[in-house]
């Protein structure tokens, strides 16, 4: 999908301190329909606390962040978050086996009107280069590669407007990588309101998925 003129996400004004440390401050950019960007950054520069700032799982010290327009106050919370939606490098588990992992968000309150479908998850499981036995696995045995397999199983069955990825790939042997990548990238090609914001210390990586890089460098406080 060659990537649309107007943003989808858009962030303005956000800062970030930690401890007495300014990590960045007056973050802007703009994410376009059908981009996959890079968020880069030296180690310790805050990645992970912008794109937890983006989804709205951290309260914003300064700024906004709008999806089409709307901020999540708009949208309500919980529905930015189904929309904008992080997967983190460690995936929370709550115990049972994967497929219940899988279909238990779909009995929330933000998702009604969505049915799980185990056909699309053994169909994603396919493009991971993964059979259906996965299904069965409890999620507290999975090692920390099948745990990024199930959260980003679970993200894209859930069918965000946004994924923001933090390093999910981390725990993946090559070839799973890179099956990853293309699953992903064929999913945002896929959709007319899509996009990917990944988090990757890899330079072949975000060469491979990423369109653009931004850099926090460009918004780190100077003294």
């Amino acid at each position: 999908m060659t990537p649309g003129s107007q943003s989808l996400l858009d962030v303005s004004g956000l800062s970030r301190v930690l401890d007495t440390r300014t990590l960045w401050q007056d973050v802007r950019f703009g994410v376009r329909a059908g981009e996959s960007v890079a968020l880069t950054g030296p180690s310790g520069s805050g990645k992970s606390l912008l794109l937890r700032a983006m989804s709205a799982l951290d309260p914003l010290e300064s700024g906004e962040v709008r999806l089409l327009g709307r901020t999540p106050g708009e949208w309500g919370v919980p529905g930015f978050r189904a929309r904008v939606m992080l997967v983190p490098q460690r995936p929370v588990l709550y115990g049972g086996t994967v497929l219940e992992g899988l279909r238990a968000p779909f009995g929330l309150k933000v998702h009604a009107g969505r049915a799980f479908r185990e056909e699309e998850a053994t169909s994603l499981l396919a493009a991971l280069s993964r059979d259906v036995s996965f299904l069965t696995l409890g999620t507290d045995s999975l090692s920390g590669g099948e745990a990024q397999v199930f959260a980003l199983l679970r993200a894209l069955l859930l069918s965000p407007s946004v994924l923001l990825l933090d390093e999910v790939t981390s725990a993946l042997d090559p070839d799973a990588a890179r099956a990853a990548e293309t699953l992903l990238l064929g999913w945002v090609a896929a959709g007319p309101d899509r996009a990917l914001v990944w988090v990757s210390h890899s330079p072949e990586q975000r060469a491979r998925v990423a369109g653009r890089e931004l850099n926090l460098r460009a918004w780190q406080a100077h003294a």
